[in-house]
């Protein structure tokens, strides 16, 4: 299958820059996948529309403020990303220009903080002189906003490139699905008595990377961590059990129950995952999804592809232009059931 077959024309002004002025008021797209249908509503009908029973699985992943600014030995600023800490001095990276960054180079951060590349790998290190931990990151480093968002972060970005009910940091992307509800939407949800769950996936190069080859089996996904406690694997076995529907909250989420499932159940605890779905894989947990509209030719949309069918997911990407639908991170959202 190509990775050219998963393009569409999309106008640059509705790439969203900003999210809705307020938290929870973006629009959504319902597609009935049986039905092979579109209903347009907004983010609160949600809670009207699900299933009796449903059980909704977030990921609780926080996002660090992981862009970080260097000053080269030339003067030049690069920008960096932090992505896993290997131990207190030492973090994986990408960096602008990446090919420039050659091992041995040095960088000075805030504080004078000095640092040198090490390695050769795709995703090299960078060591620093002293410590780098998420409390040095909330004081010096940038919220890491997409490239296809034109503008520096400002403070609101703290708040809103956050989900409310992040509690483990760890990503260098926001799993931005969840940015659509507000603590109003879950107690709805609750209200309503629709079970929640949270796994936690560290946002990192397997989700947001662009696919590169012109074949997609050629991808090759970067591993990214999970983990699932005891008590959110017993809720999802009680939910199959029951024959009640299970709606992973974002492809992070979808990630990482489809990983975690085996013959024998849901597997709990830690693991990495480097799965990559793209149509022709067989779903074996996740009933429905609650996501964003994802860029062209990116694994996020031969995902949604995956679940939804390659043909209606691309018809329901033109009507959301048509309809003038906000895009990305900030952008409305879709539920596919």
């Amino acid at each position: 299958m190509k990775t050219a077959d998963f393009s569409f024309e999309l106008p640059e002004a509705l790439i969203a820059q900003r999210p809705p002025e307020q938290r929870g008021q973006s629009r959504l797209m319902v597609l009935d996948r049986e039905r092979r249908t579109r209903s347009h509503h907004m983010m609160g009908d949600l809670p009207s529309l699900l299933e009796p029973g449903s059980l909704l699985v977030f990921n609780n992943s926080k996002v660090r403020k992981a862009r970080i600014y260097g000053i080269a030995e030339s003067g030049a600023t690069v920008e960096f990303l932090l992505l896993n800490r290997r131990d207190s001095h030492t973090w994986t990276f990408m960096a602008q220009r990446s090919k420039r960054r050659r091992p041995g180079s040095r960088y000075t951060f805030a504080e004078g903080l000095g640092a040198a590349i090490l390695g050769a790998e795709e995703l090299r290190l960078l060591r620093f002189d002293s410590p780098v931990d998420d409390a040095w990151l909330d004081q010096h480093g940038h919220i890491p906003l997409p490239p296809y968002i034109k503008r520096e972060d400002t403070p609101a970005d703290s708040e809103r490139y956050q989900t409310v009910y992040a509690a483990v940091p760890g990503s260098s992307a926001a799993p931005t699905a969840g940015l659509h509800f507000t603590r109003e939407i879950l107690a709805e949800l609750e209200a309503r008595g629709f079970p929640t769950a949270f796994v936690t996936l560290h946002v990192g190069p397997g989700t947001f990377l662009p696919v590169r080859t012109a074949a997609i089996e050629d991808h090759v996904m970067h591993e990214e961590t999970y983990s699932i406690d005891e008590e959110t694997a017993a809720k999802i076995e009680k939910a199959r059990a029951e024959k009640r529907r299970i709606i992973a909250v974002g492809t992070t989420s979808l990630r990482t129950l489809e990983s975690a499932w085996d013959t024998r159940g849901l597997r709990w605890g830690e693991a990495s995952t480097s799965i990559f779905i793209y149509p022709g894989y067989t779903f074996k947990l996740v009933d429905q999804l609650f996501t964003n509209f994802h860029t062209p030719e990116s694994t996020l949309l031969m995902l949604a592809a995956a679940f939804a069918g390659r043909e209606f997911i691309l018809e329901s990407y033109k009507e959301a232009v048509e309809q003038g639908y906000r895009f990305f991170s900030y952008g409305d959202a879709m539920f596919i059931k």
